[in-house]
């Protein structure tokens, strides 16, 4: 396998011994060009990384993370809250199930590239439409392969998440030097709002439910409560998480007003997920939450909508050194004293200092004991930092979406 060495004005690697056995035409050109890399991941710090590319060729760009999920990679490809990022992949088999077109969480994809330890799999699963490799040079994301994962992922925790610039190029040339310098130009996460790229626009209805086993996506009654979902960058199981238990479901985008939400007179309201800086989509989006919250609007908050609530209720967000990105995050239910297993993807964390009385926590991470839920102490209104949505990952927070109904019967709506 093609191993880079990190670090050094002069990147360069070894051949140790040959790539795993792959029996397609595609996997063996992979092989044959492990001796020329033909991509390039070089960090804002100056490390290098030569590999194979795969997908579609060019150049790309964004915040490198890793993201230590065993499942789900379609999932996490199609996640709207990946905005702006480069994921490496730490679990090798990558493209094992292929592509379907079924397990997507939004209709455009975001990501702007992917970094893989070895070549992409052969799909070997019944649902499988597509091999991955096709299906990225169709939305245009580039992969470099035949990295290794642990190193770069172990850089990444040492020195935090930071931005590359990815290339490649089937010709093999690769300006390491410039991409050096593009890599110090791109603009920070901290400080961008990506939310209305993310959002998939106005106002929109969403009957589908969850997927059952032989019959798919299975359609909501619609008859319980109506739910107004905040696109900041929605993930679609949030959504078929509401239309399962019944709700009337609307989308709105992230840039709505609390009176447009007022006209469509909702039993409550879920700020989702989505990308980028919460302080700055906040600049808009917090004013517009707190008028929802002086009207005692049921709210439930996730991801991002987590941080946004948690600034609206006083609080402030920090940058984290490299997130949390993956699903099998430890988590603590205060309240109840139940530890769950959660999926999770998000740069910045509500932070602990000078936390204001009109929250309390309601949820923390075993891992590092970062904020992972809050609730308003006299307004109905709470929200957690993972996504008990899943997908991928586990389900043992579903029970939050019960929960948020029960608060929304409790003050006499839906």
């Amino acid at each position: 396998m093609v191993e880079p060495r990190v670090g050094g004005k002069d990147s360069h690697y070894d051949i140790r011994g040959s790539a795993a056995s792959h029996h397609s035409e595609r996997s063996h050109m992979q092989i044959a060009q492990l001796r020329t890399p033909t991509a390039a991941l070089v960090l804002a710090d100056g490390t290098a990384f030569l590999g194979v590319g795969s997908g579609s060729r060019g150049n790309s760009y964004g915040e490198l993370v890793f993201n230590t999920a065993m499942t789900g990679y379609q999932e996490i490809l199609t996640d709207p809250s990946y905005a702006g990022q480069i994921i490496t992949f730490t679990f090798p088999h990558i493209g094992n199930v292929g592509i379907n077109r079924e397990d997507v969480e939004a209709p455009d994809i975001s990501v702007r590239g992917i970094v893989l330890r070895s070549a992409i799999s052969e799909p070997s699963n019944w649902r499988s439409t597509a091999h991955l490799a096709d299906w990225l040079e169709q939305y245009g994301i580039i992969a470099i392969t035949g990295i290794d994962t642990r190193r770069l992922t172990r850089h990444l925790r040492d020195h935090g998440s930071q931005n590359a610039m990815l290339h490649h190029d089937p010709s093999g040339e690769l300006d390491i030097e410039r991409m050096r310098a593009a890599a110090r130009e791109i603009p920070q996460m901290l400080g961008q709002d990506l939310a209305p790229e993310a959002s998939r626009g106005d106002y929109h209805e969403w009957r589908q439910g969850n997927w059952k086993f032989g019959r798919g996506y299975q359609t909501g009654s619609g008859t319980g409560p109506h739910i107004v979902v905040i696109d900041y960058g929605v993930k679609n199981n949030i959504m078929r998480h509401l239309a399962e238990r019944g709700c009337r479901v609307t989308s709105m985008a992230a840039m709505v007003s609390a009176e447009q939400i007022r006209v469509l007179k909702p039993d409550g309201v879920v700020l989702a997920n989505g990308p980028g800086d919460p302080a700055a989509t906040g600049i808009y989006a917090v004013d517009e939450i707190k008028k929802l919250l002086a009207e005692r609007l049921p709210i439930f908050g996730i991801c991002l909508g987590h941080q946004l609530l948690s600034l609206a209720l006083g609080a402030r967000t920090t940058k984290m050194p490299f997130g949390h990105h993956g699903a099998n995050h430890p988590v603590i239910d205060l309240l109840t004293g139940k530890v769950v297993i959660t999926s999770q993807n998000h740069g910045f964390a509500v932070a602990d200092e000078a936390l204001p009385q009109t929250l309390e926590v309601s949820h923390r991470s075993l891992f590092d004991q970062t904020i992972q839920g809050i609730r308003a102490v006299d307004l109905p209104a709470f929200s957690v930092q993972y996504h008990p949505e899943a997908s991928p990952g586990p389900m043992d927070s579903d029970y939050l979406f019960d929960r948020f109904l029960d608060m929304i019967t409790a003050v006499g709506r839906g």
